[in-house]
């Protein structure tokens, strides 16, 4: 038994609404429309519905999918046609290049009426009482009803075939005697009379004499007796097969059989409803590949996903690639690799925490703006991104370290951000004159380093600030001078050196020994010398040499370079430059993100325009000048 067929097509999604119902007597289905993908022209998609589930308004369903490409709560659909004609209904959905049909098509069934769900009660009167039956007991209580009908037919059947019989036997008597029959009838002056003379004088039942008196004067011919004779004979072989049928259970059953097996050839068509053995909840990230991507957010909040692979590696010093096409007033500001099935968790200048899954973003192509973020996320007037950390899961143990414009640092533990309303929840509480600009995960025990934009920073362990809660305010990380601000935190790996970036394209990696341990607090020691030439801090990082280094401009320029091509010096240096700056453009945001196998590398590691001292100029303790 395989489950419901609807007439209008459609498919069950899963058995085990099914299996339930046909087990306790209770469950429900998942019905949805018939749909294929198809491919178009130019790497685009469609999809094509060719039925609606049962009792689903076509003309209703159009309407759902329309309010939902207004609404912005499915991205990329670009155009909704109904070609229903006399061949059968067919409502195309076109997809943009980027859209994934299949995530589309589950949104569509999770959010319009392409899918419903249908409940199952199988429910009977069992002894005049209404009771829940299994698959089992219910074909024991159908077998039980139909043997039922089948008796109190047969029975029926029987009766009306006995009074038949009756009838017949009184006409036989009548015609054997059709002489004395017609002289008693002409004798009786009135019908009463006949039929009383007919009773005594042969013997016959009321209904028989009435029968002999209605039957017509053509009856008597010889072709109508015979008649009367063969169908009294057919009704004693009905009669004698009812009696046999209403003694025997075995023949009622052969009747039930032989009565199903006739409707499954007179309606045996095919079925419409087909049925799967998916699973009745397929969640949208199932259906999303697991790769690694390049996420990225401009200053003034457009949002985008594309692969890591979409970006070369060049040498320093490249013109680069056109990464993003921005506004004059616009620049990416965020950027960032992740896997495509991990956690964002997005912080604002406003230290508001928000939740998003990596492959929510949309993915566009290289040279597309974005989605604007406040499609995604329900961030309020005024409110920007700060800072983003892709999380895999929610591990105990792990702690996110922050870090503000003003200095203030502060350690929470991760698992206070397991639960995220859409809404958003306090990170941390900051002054008014203060932002967040980084968030790290950490395990507890990390060193952490912070860098301003007058080219100073500070190294302490991170066991000097103390856990506390979400809204908590923090401690101070950093004493900073008038004027001065801090551009950039991370954690310290002794394999990895810290790189620093400035505004107009200079840069360079300096060992993490360099940087010794201070107490959490102080000025800090300088890591870069700021000059006009090569402009303030913009970002500072610790990176690996078997890492790259991603640059992009305000002007959304991008190059991607690899770190062991970058210059190795003492902190008290002004770097290379690492990419040629327009005079009307400055870096605006930089990113580590991991060399893919068998990517170029870059070739010489110590190339480039240099500016202050070199290596060799430094005076052995990294106070070169």
């Amino acid at each position: 038994i395989q489950g419901p067929d609807f007439p209008t097509g459609g498919i069950i999604v899963g058995r085990e609404g099914i299996r339930e119902a046909y087990e306790k007597g209770r469950g429900i289905i998942t019905i949805r429309a018939t749909a294929r993908i198809e491919e178009m022209r130019g790497d685009r998609h469609r999809i094509v519905i060719t039925d609606v589930p049962y009792q689903a308004n076509k003309a209703r369903i159009i309407e759902q999918i329309a309010e939902l490409v207004r609404e912005r709560k499915i991205e990329g659909i670009t155009d909704l046609r109904d070609e229903t004609d006399r061949e059968g209904l067919r409502i195309v959905i076109e997809l943009s290049r980027s859209a994934n049909p299949n995530v589309i098509l589950n949104q569509l069934y999770k959010f319009t009426g392409l899918q419903q769900s249908f409940g199952i009660i199988m429910l009977a009167l069992v002894d005049g009482q209404p009771r829940l039956l299994d698959l089992k007991g219910m074909i024991q209580e159908y077998l039980k009803h139909q043997k039922e009908v089948i008796v109190r037919r047969t029975r029926f059947e029987l009766e009306k075939a006995e009074e038949r019989a009756h009838i017949l036997e009184g006409l036989r008597i009548a015609l054997d005697n059709l002489d004395d029959v017609i002289a008693l009838i002409r004798a009786s002056r009135t019908t009463e009379e006949a039929r009383e003379g007919l009773i005594s004088r042969f013997g016959l039942s009321v209904a028989q004499a009435q029968a002999i008196l209605d039957m017509r004067l053509q009856r008597l011919t010889g072709l109508e007796r015979q008649k009367i004779e063969d169908e009294y004979k057919e009704l004693q072989v009905k009669i004698a097969e009812y009696k046999a049928v209403l003694a025997d259970e075995k023949l009622v059953l052969n009747i039930i059989g032989e009565e199903l097996k006739d409707i499954r050839e007179r309606f045996n068509d095919e079925r419409r409803t087909e049925i799967t053995f998916e699973a009745d909840n397929i969640e949208d990230e199932d259906l999303i590949p697991r790769e690694e991507v390049v996420v990225t957010i401009t200053h003034t909040g457009y949002v985008k996903r594309l692969p890591v692979s979409t970006y070369r590696s060049q040498k320093r010093g490249g013109k680069g690639v056109i990464g993003m096409e921005t506004k004059e007033d616009d620049f990416v500001e965020h950027l960032f690799t992740t896997n495509s099935h991990h956690t964002l968790l997005f912080f604002t200048n406003k230290g508001k925490a928000y939740r998003l899954k990596a492959w929510e973003i949309p993915e566009l192509g290289r040279t597309a703006r974005g989605t604007p973020i406040i499609n995604l996320l329900q961030i309020d007037q005024g409110e920007t991104i700060n800072a983003v950390i892709p999380i895999e899961n929610m591990e105990d143990g792990k702690y996110l370290f922050f870090a503000t414009r003003r200095g203030i640092v502060k350690k929470t533990p991760l698992a206070d951000f397991a639960n995220i309303r859409k809404a958003g929840l306090i990170a941390i509480l900051l002054r008014e004159d203060d932002e967040l600009v980084g968030v790290k995960l950490t395990d507890g025990s990390r060193t952490v380093i912070m860098g301003t934009s007058h080219g100073m920073s500070i190294c302490f362990p991170e066991q000097d600030v103390r856990p506390t809660g979400r809204s908590a305010a923090g401690v101070k990380g950093i004493h900073l001078s008038e004027g001065d601000q801090v551009v950039g935190m991370d954690v310290v790996e002794d394999e990895k050196e810290v790189l620093i970036v400035t505004a107009k394209g200079y840069g360079k990696r300096t060992p993490v020994s360099e940087y010794r341990l201070q107490t959490r607090g102080g000025k800090g020691i300088k890591t870069l010398n700021v000059t006009e030439k090569n402009g303030r801090v913009v970002g500072l990082k610790v990176a690996g040499a078997k890492q790259d280094l991603m640059i992009m401009t305000a002007a959304g320029t991008l190059i991607r370079t690899g770190i062991d091509g970058i210059s190795s010096m003492g902190r008290n240096t002004q770097g290379v430059r690492l990419i040629n700056i327009r005079e009307d453009d400055e870096v605006a945001t930089v990113a580590i993100v991991e060399r893919e196998t068998g990517q170029p590398q870059d070739a010489g590691g110590n190339g480039g325009e240099e500016t202050g001292g070199a290596d060799g100029a430094n005076d052995g303790n990294g106070n070169g000048g």
